[in-house]
């Protein structure tokens, strides 16, 4: 019990110390990024308060590669300071060994996916919110319920807010639609109601429209308008709608059932969000492969060498790994074959692959 512990300390300091490596890493080179995006109207506490709501994203998403440089580098510590060959000279089995890290990464996995997820999905958000107040003036926001789809666009006169009973998949083409316009100060200015409002370059047309004048106070219906066709500017795009409505990475793990459930009701597909569901779901599994390929090629005494030949090939098969499990995905989301299929047979498959490669290495 103590030489687990001591195994599971070791990987997870290291763990620490890659990802942190990886954040500051990641956290420069977005910070260029957003100081090349912005011009001197935006400071540099705001370019930097943006950089750090990006980068939890950029992390997240490299986690299987810091998890495989963290067991290559324990394990190739542990060959050359001869502790692999003391713990099998003790009794211990290669596989004996690899319990500790394999606990250690599965918990990573499941506090990733239980506390980080709801994290990146947050700062995710606000990034995209802040970087369009920072741009157009106002933020541009999308919200699916059993009551109907809720859009709002922002510019510098003002935000709008959109309500649709319903929508095509899109979201470019809403049906009993209704638009409420507001000052910069806050208050309604306009309310239009129409039948049928479709999103064309920089601008809703709407269809059957009727429009109501609420900033000179008094009956806004005697001064109601009836137009068979009304244009309305819009900051809104197909692109920032696709990725507001199609991005399942921006929900909260804890929230995503019940978006599923709401975006199901109103009539639209579920599928991306779903195939995301169960690949969060199977990140452990998945990170716990990662930790038994990077042992797999790294469990050898560091004489018998070729030891950046065994290093490469473990990374190289990593990122093959994490490659399948991605076009798996993107399989799932276009429905050419069965979320659950796309989520959980890359991971079980590396799994398995990963514990073949090591029971060859050890036992020949």
């Amino acid at each position: 019990m103590i030489l687990h512990a001591y195994f599971a300390k070791r990987f997870l300091w290291i763990f620490l110390s890659v990802l942190a490596i990886f954040f500051l890493f990641l956290t420069l080179l977005d910070l260029v990024e957003q100081l090349r995006r912005f011009d001197d109207s935006v400071g540099f506490g705001q370019v930097l308060q943006l950089t750090m709501l990006n980068t939890p994203q950029a992390l997240y998403q490299m986690l299987p590669l810091v998890v495989i440089l963290s067991t290559i580098t324990l394990f190739l510590g542990l060959a050359r300071s001869s502790e692999l060959v003391v713990s099998r000279a003790a009794g211990r089995s290669g596989l004996a060994v690899l319990v500790a890290p394999v606990t250690v990464a599965a918990l990573i996995g499941a506090l990733a996916v239980a506390m980080f997820n709801p994290v990146v999905a947050a700062t995710s958000k606000r990034f995209s919110d802040l970087s369009e107040i920072y741009q157009n003036g106002g933020s541009n926001a999308l919200s699916i319920g059993a009551e109907g789809l809720w859009l709002r666009q922002g510019d510098a006169s003002g935000q709008t807010v959109i309500r649709a009973s319903r929508a095509n998949p899109s979201a470019t083409v809403l049906y009993d639609v209704t638009f409420v316009a507001y000052a910069p100060s806050g208050g309604p200015v306009r309310r239009i109601e129409a039948a049928e409002a479709a999103l064309e370059e920089g601008a809703w047309v709407l269809s059957d429209a009727k429009s109501w004048d609420l900033s000179n106070g008094g009956n806004p219906e005697t001064r109601a308008e009836t137009l068979p066709t009304l244009r309305l500017s819009s900051t809104l795009t197909q692109d920032s709608i696709r990725d507001r409505f199609g991005n399942p990475s921006a929900v909260a793990i804890w929230e995503l059932p019940t978006f599923i459930s709401d975006l199901e009701q109103a009539g639209f597909s579920a599928r991306r969000h779903i195939v995301w569901l169960q690949m969060e779901l199977a990140r452990p599994l998945f990170l716990v492969a990662l930790v038994l390929v990077g042992a797999g090629f790294t469990m050898r005494h560091s004489r018998l060498g070729r030891t950046g030949v065994a290093v490469l090939s473990a990374i190289l098969l990593g990122f093959g790994l994490y490659y399948i499990r991605n076009f798996a995905q993107i399989l799932g989301e276009n429905g050419q074959i069965n979320p659950m299929l796309a989520a959980w047979v890359p991971p079980v498959a590396s799994l398995l692959l990963a514990l073949g490669l090591i029971l060859h290495m050890e036992d020949g």
